[in-house]
């Protein structure tokens, strides 16, 4: 699974967040993370861990109707990107 284009470390597609990416330190949209991941040059949730992204990716895919097999397929390579390394 491809993640050029996908959050660093959630890997929600980049065109699909509504914040139109996150912000860097300068307020430039960030090309690696998403909104929800990140504001003004850092995490927002900087403790979080790569288990808890897992589970909570796998739970905002179910709210979208997405069966949780296929959010564990998901959610199984995000300790592939950028953030978690």
């Amino acid at each position: 699974m491809s993640m050029k284009g996908k959050c660093q470390s959630c890997a929600m597609p980049l065109k699909a967040d509504p914040g139109h990416g996150g912000t860097n330190a300068d307020g430039s949209h960030s090309n690696e993370y998403c909104s929800y991941c990140y504001a003004n040059g850092a995490f927002i949730q900087p403790d979080m861990t790569v288990e808890q992204m897992k589970t909570l990716v796998i739970e905002k895919l179910g709210e979208k109707g997405v069966p949780k097999f296929v959010g564990y397929f998901f959610a199984s390579g995000l300790g592939n990107l950028k953030r978690w390394h």
